[in-house]
């Protein structure tokens, strides 16, 4: 399925003289004012530069761990400078008080799955052992995954202790919470039988195959390194969606991670690991990583999922090399996720119970320092962490260090283009730059329709920079089309260079992208985000699509296209719907006209009833029609204003069987106020009408 209508994208341009430098953008001088719309609502956002750090602090010659410290025995200091220790807790899970289950549940509210809101309060889980295990089904072998699953089940019925609070998560399909935490260990010991088949349910929840397909008409398909780029990023993406529902707990929170490895491809997964990491730490959350493969036997020709080799590879010692080194690469992504966030990576050994065992051990009893850094620069670098005891023969171990948060000036590309995506499917709105947006439809055949998308933003939320006799600015537009089903169908990606003369003020104007898309009927989704790239800040619309069935309509209409102007295009053979007789239109989203201005108004009607040859008359044309059209403006209840009816004897666009009904009404003649259109269609020889509305606004110069 073709995700646009390339040809049928059009370059629009202001309407003045001369066109403006870049594509897809128009600058309305007249019919549209900045900030035409108020926001209505508002969304709060806190964010809060707490570092927490833990601290097991030991007898430098028992090995005991030491209890009884208070925040002034404790030093930290972050690249040598000493910071100011803002909170201060000891946990302990021989303090820890027992739990009801029913209070547990919620905790991973935030997760797919989860429990959903329950009553447990952060205090209630102090001094508990809070641990998830996360299966990801995607990467391991049925061998690797009973391995796994034996040792989890083992753990679980012998060496889980009282204050031992257990989820199981699972990534396959999709990421889902299989059970929230619990202490009950016999039924968490027979729900983790689920991921292998142990407990009689063959996969995990949720992970159901679908035959439904989308096409894809660009022939394009991904090979191996790019496969392994986008199931990187799902992993990376699915730990980090763990921390972020963690982060309400602040107590130290572990997470084994059995995978069958993590490989990644040079810094394509970069901005997606160094995202990971940071939430991790945010939420005071140590990976466990476990590489479920165990003890490998690295053969020179490869296993059976590869094919055979060819050349002398296999006998000068570079195949062999090349099978480690693949090897080493997807331990490599597991070992850093581990000594970044405080974790520790377990690898090449078929006993996993060290793994159990050393969480048990790092959270038995531990100090949780939190402090706001002196360094509020947000530059994405790494900070290193020095925690200092003023009582002599102690040993400390914590976390090493940590990546700042970085703004979006000092971020990557990789960095940028994430933060688009993760906005572009956060059910959380931006609103930081308004926009607004409108669709349209047009039937290309019983099955297809054109859905031309038109977005506004007010030239006063960009900031425009000064290049010599122009105005710059460059953004970022992403867009998206998902199905009933939230399966992404259509997609667009553009960053635009705006070069305005300053003697257009484009400030005080409002900016206008326009795209399409070519979809069958049906409802669908639309959301875009746009992002100036001067302060990084981002502003998204979300709208609904319907496309009818119009073979069940007596009278088939398209979108009424409503504009303040036109801008002549170069004529096409396969020019879109709004370009007409060499001008396209250029759509008015807000219905905002001025006194002196014309309105323009487009629609077409489809197949409309041929006309009969009279009784004893001459046969009409193949395409001989009668469709009657008038447009009339009401103020109240008083019409003010109509068109003499248009009458149209025949198909205008043959190809498309489509009639077009075109009308320009100079505003000059009404008042300033508001009013309400009617668009009169009649089929005369089909015997059908209709009286499609909208509101207009007639504004004073």
């Amino acid at each position: 399925m073709r995700e646009q209508t390339a040809a049928w994208r059009r370059g629009m341009a202001m309407g003045l003289v001369c066109a403006l430098a870049w594509p897809g953008f128009v600058v309305p001088v007249a019919a549209q004012q900045a900030g035409g719309g108020q926001d209505i609502g508002f969304v709060l956002r806190e964010e809060s530069d707490l570092v927490l750090t833990n601290v097991v602090v030991r007898d430098g010659k028992t090995g005991a761990v030491v209890e009884g410290l208070t925040q002034a025995d404790f030093t930290v200091l972050e690249d040598g400078k000493a910071q100011g220790i803002a909170s201060f807790d000891f946990e302990s899970v021989d303090r820890a008080k027992p739990l009801d289950e029913a209070t547990v549940r919620g905790v991973t509210a935030g997760l797919p799955g989860g429990a959903g809101k329950g009553s447990v309060r952060p205090e209630e889980l102090k001094n508990h052992r809070l641990i998830v295990f996360f299966f990801d089904l995607t990467s391991m072998q049925p061998d690797d995954l009973d391995r796994a699953v034996a040792a989890a089940r083992d753990f679980l019925k012998s060496k889980m202790q009282a204050a031992d609070l257990v989820a199981l998560v699972s990534l396959d399909t999709g990421l889902r919470v299989d059970q929230d935490f619990s202490s009950d260990r016999e039924m968490l010991a027979a729900k983790v039988g689920i991921y292998n088949g142990t407990a009689g349910a063959g996969f995990a929840q949720g992970a159901t195959a679908s035959s439904n397909q989308v096409e894809d008409a660009s022939g394009y398909t991904a090979d191996e390194s790019e496969y392994n780029d986008i199931n990187t990023d799902r992993e990376l993406l699915a730990l980090r969606t763990i921390a972020k529902s963690l982060e309400g707990v602040n107590q130290r929170k572990s997470l084994l991670y059995f995978s069958g490895g993590l490989t990644r491809d040079g810094v394509e997964n970069q901005a997606s690991l160094r995202a990971a990491i940071q939430a991790a730490v945010r939420s005071n959350l140590a990976v466990y990583s476990v590489d479920a493969r165990g003890l490998q036997a690295v053969s020179p020709v490869g296993d059976a999922s590869t094919g055979s080799l060819r050349g002398t590879g296999a006998y000068n010692g570079g195949a062999i090399q090349n099978n480690m080194n693949a090897n080493f690469a997807s331990q490599e992504t597991l070992t850093t996720l581990s000594a970044d966030t405080g974790g520790k990576a377990f690898l090449d050994s078929n006993d996993f119970a060290p793994a159990f065992a050393q969480v048990q051990k790092d959270t038995s009893a531990y100090y949780v320092i939190g402090y706001h850094p002196t360094n509020g620069a947000k530059d994405g670098k790494y900070r290193r962490l020095t925690v200092k005891v003023n009582r002599p023969g102690l040993k400390l171990e914590y976390r090493q260090g940590y990546y700042a948060q970085a703004d979006y000036l000092h971020a990557g590309r990789e960095d940028r283009e994430r933060q688009l995506e993760e906005q572009l499917g956060d059910e959380l709105p931006a609103t930081d730059v308004a926009m607004y947006l409108e669709t349209y439809f047009f039937q290309l055949d019983e099955r297809r329709f054109y859905v031309p998308v038109s977005l506004i933003v007010p030239g006063s939320q960009i900031p425009f920079v000064a290049g010599g006799d122009k105005d710059k600015a460059t953004l970022d537009v992403v867009g998206e089309v998902l199905d009933e089903g939230k399966r992404p169908i259509g997609r667009v990606r553009e960053t635009v260079k705006l070069a305005v003369s300053q003697e257009q003020q484009a400030r005080q104007k409002n900016i206008q992208y326009t795209t399409s898309f070519n979809l069958p009927p049906g409802k669908y989704g639309v959301k875009f985000v746009v992002r100036e790239n001067q302060t990084g800040k981002m502003g998204s619309f979300e709208t609904e699509i319907v496309l009818p069935d119009m073979r069940k309509q007596a009278l088939k209409l398209s979108s009424v296209v409503l504009a303040a102007q036109t801008v002549a295009v170069k004529a096409a053979k396969d020019a879109g719907p709004l370009v007409r007789n060499g001008q396209e239109l250029v759509p008015n989203i807000s219905h905002v006209f001025r006194v002196g201005q014309e309105l323009h108004l487009l629609c077409e009607v489809y197949g409309a009833a041929r006309v009969k040859a009279a009784e004893g008359g001459p046969k009409p044309a193949k395409n001989a029609v009668r469709v009657l059209g008038s447009l009339e403006l009401m103020s109240g209840t008083t019409k003010v204003y109509e068109t003499p009816a248009v009458v149209a004897t025949t198909v205008s666009v043959p190809e498309r069987d489509a009639v077009v009904l075109e009308f320009v009404v100079p505003l000059a003649e009404l008042k300033a106020g508001s009013y309400v259109g009617q668009l009169n269609v009649v089929d005369d020889a089909g015997g059908s009408f209709g009286f499609p509305r909208f509101a207009v606004v007639v504004r004073g110069e």
